[in-house]
């Protein structure tokens, strides 16, 4: 009886929800999350954290998801460091009020944008790369001057934990939190009245956070996903090109990448060069069995592994394998796995793959690829590979995505002026560098005026000049003002 007291008195409820809340909301109301001090000070602890606690990041990464060392530090550890440090130089250039033009209208006048902190935020953080996709768009709130709670993934039980334990002994506990749990406790964020909600994940979950946003009118910024397609033109290096391919594929979280590429378009005459160039790439990178490999990330738990065995089972697709296929559930394991022509109705072609699956589209000229990936949602990524200019500006101009590369894979995330986000079902809103600073704050307009140059035609009474000096300033006609100043007709 006692233990379940407890339990209850734990339990992270709504309750539990509008008491942080509160705290923060007193935090955030005395004014210290707004000083440059402050924000550096929470900046260079968590880049004290990613430095002191290297192991514990890499431990955690290979518990949740048997992620290599080196693909630990290259996509998750070092990019974060690289984020913190990036707001460390450029901070105090950020919270620069930007000054503006004037205009006629309020002459004599100043004018700024000033960026401000939207106040109180929740970051969301989804499974696949959870220490960085967690601690990046924190970084951001921070730098912005926000108080802020963490929520990090729980299928990636063990990241979460870390986040738990440390990273509130290296920031400012009275504006950072963490809430670890599952579905009950993000309910429970869910309910309170945040100024702006952060969430990294898929489209279905990405709905109901904007349907709980949407009773306190929040904003929102939704990383979310879906089917980035890969173009390879005939005219490619092809040895470079299988190189990217695999590495953006399967190199990077087995396929458990956002932007990872969920389908290539080639040409019918094209495929089985590309194919036998990507199957010698897979062998070179992860030898002749990829299970034994140890660059290899692992699928990130059962439930994850039956969904992908099931796109692989459906009837019409099983024997479009033409590389691959293999798979063993007591190690998690799916291998590197290519399709040839999946129907277009199958699930495989319908739903994020989000795993080592790569099915193969053929068409008879590499220009119908367009029509193929205008039929779909907005993907976050697009990517061709080509050496033909004239494509590759048809490609800029026709197709919509987040974000896209030219002859390469997923890299373009690594290149903080760049901003990273989805367009329609694959999100909205982006972050990275100073657009993480930009998605947290608010650009509030100031105006700046003194007491002299006060002009009598603003006010009534209207006569019939003060009328026509009056139109040709908010016509913005010079020739306009000065036929109303000497009173001359107008034409």
């Amino acid at each position: 009886m006692a233990g379940e007291k407890e339990l209850k008195k734990q339990r992270f409820d709504n309750d539990a929800a509008a008491s942080l809340m509160k705290e923060l909301r007193t935090t955030y109301a005395s004014g210290k999350t707004k000083s440059y001090e402050w924000r550096v000070a929470q900046l260079k602890g968590i880049a004290m954290l990613v430095s002191e606690k290297e192991n514990e990041i890499v431990e955690a990464l290979y518990t949740d998801l048997s992620k290599p060392e080196t693909e630990a530090h290259v996509t998750e550890i070092s990019m974060a460091k690289s984020a913190c440090n990036h707001a460390l130089k450029d901070l105090k250039q950020w919270m620069k009020p930007e000054k503006v033009k004037g205009s006629i209208l309020t002459f004599p006048s100043s004018a700024e944008i000033v960026s401000e902190p939207l106040g109180v935020v929740l970051v969301i953080a989804p499974w696949n790369y959870p220490f960085l996709l967690a601690i990046d768009p924190v970084i951001g709130a921070i730098a912005a001057g926000n108080a802020v709670v963490l929520k990090p993934s729980e299928v990636s039980p063990a990241t979460s934990s870390f986040f738990a334990k440390y990273l509130e002994e290296y920031v400012d506990r009275s504006a950072v939190r963490v809430v670890e749990g599952n579905v009950d406790e993000t309910t429970a964020l869910l309910e309170q009245n945040w100024d702006k909600i952060f969430y990294t994940g898929n489209g279905k979950v990405g709905r109901i956070i904007m349907a709980a946003a949407a009773k306190h009118l929040t904003p929102v910024v939704l990383e979310l996903g879906g089917k980035s397609p890969l173009i390879v033109d005939s005219n490619v290096n092809l040895e470079v090109a299988a190189r990217r391919i695999v590495a953006g594929k399967w190199g990077s979280n087995s396929g458990q990448t956002c932007v990872s590429p969920d389908y290539i378009i080639t040409t019918k005459a094209f495929a089985p060069t590309l194919i036998d160039a990507m199957k010698n790439t897979l062998e070179q990178f992860f030898g002749k069995d990829p299970k034994e490999s140890k660059d290899m990330s692992r699928i990130v738990n059962s439930n994850h592994f039956a969904r992908l065995t099931q796109l692989l089972d459906e009837d019409k697709v099983s024997s479009k394998i033409i590389h691959g296929g293999q798979r063993d559930e007591k190690r998690l394991y799916i291998s590197p796995t290519i399709l040839l022509d999946a129907p277009e109705d199958s699930k495989i072609m319908n739903e994020e793959i989000f795993g080592p699956l790569l099915p193969i589209v053929t068409v008879d000229k590499v220009e119908n690829s367009f029509d193929v990936i205008n039929s779909k949602p907005k993907p976050l990524a697009a990517y061709l590979f080509s050496n033909n200019k004239k494509l590759e500006e048809e490609f800029v101009s026709t197709i919509s995505a987040g974000g896209m590369l030219i002859n390469d894979t997923i890299v373009h995330l690594a290149n903080p002026s760049l901003p990273f986000g989805g367009v329609g079902e694959s999100g909205t809103g982006s972050y990275h560098g100073k657009f993480s600073f930009e998605a947290f704050s608010h650009k509030k307009a100031v105006l700046h005026r003194g007491f002299g140059g006060d002009a009598p035609m603003r006010y009534p009474p209207y006569t019939p000049a003060k009328q026509r000096l009056l139109k040709a300033l908010l016509e913005g006609s010079i020739f306009g003002i000065i036929r109303a100043l000497i009173g001359w007709p107008r034409v």
